[in-house]
């Protein structure tokens, strides 16, 4: 795994203030909480992809990662918030070329940044915390130097439970991180420009190793 990408986490969460606010209530029951399921789901391909990242290389940690991600994500709803206002304005064509991209994007910046292994841990919290019709799902990335908290805030999607947003560090709302990035490309080339930034962008990564 890239060490510079959790280097990378703890500066953008000094930089940006997605607090994950409000109070908590903590989901109770003897079954396995079916979000938690879905998040250990998706750890549990993307540790194997990176048990595998050398023999794999980043087109087959790729499309090793791209099912799990599309099970436990909530892409459709991330694009959406993520590119904010503009989205409602977007023609159909526009969005669904958004969602392509963001799609893409995002299964490869996870090939990209955990690309090998070296003992690292994903931790789970088998209990959720209850934030209106969502769950918050806890988590522990740990690494023999550090242990880098992520949070998914989770949504049910057609009876299932999906990642709807990512708080890096624990507490920096991803979402909120594209909105930004995302902005200033929006408000002088709408949707085809991001597009191609996105694009662009993933290009890149694929052809980073």
């Amino acid at each position: 795994m890239k060490t510079s990408w959790t280097k990378k986490l703890l500066v953008v969460s000094l930089l940006f203030g997605g607090v994950l606010a409000g109070s908590p209530a903590m989901a109770q029951g003897t079954a396995p909480d079916p979000a938690v399921q879905q998040v250990q789901t998706f750890y549990d391909v993307l540790l194997d992809s990176m048990k595998h990242a050398k023999e794999l290389g980043i087109k087959g940690r790729y499309d090793k990662l791209r099912p799990v991600i599309e099970q436990t994500f909530d892409l459709p709803d991330m694009v959406r918030l993520a590119v904010g206002p503009a989205w409602n304005t977007s023609s159909a064509a526009d969005q669904q070329a958004l969602l392509a991209a963001f799609e893409r994007y995002t299964v490869v910046s996870y090939a990209n940044n955990f690309d090998g292994y070296d003992g690292e841990k994903f931790v789970v919290d088998p209990t959720t915390t209850v934030r209106a019709a969502d769950r918050v799902v806890q988590s522990k990335l740990i690494t023999k130097s550090q242990t880098v908290p992520f949070n998914y805030r989770m949504r049910q999607v057609g009876g299932s439970w999906r990642i709807i947003d990512i708080y890096l560090n624990g507490y920096v709302s991803q979402v909120a991180i594209q909105r930004s990035d995302f902005g200033a490309t929006l408000a002088t080339g709408g949707a085809p420009a991001l597009v191609k930034k996105i694009t662009a962008l993933t290009d890149k990564l694929m052809g980073g190793n």
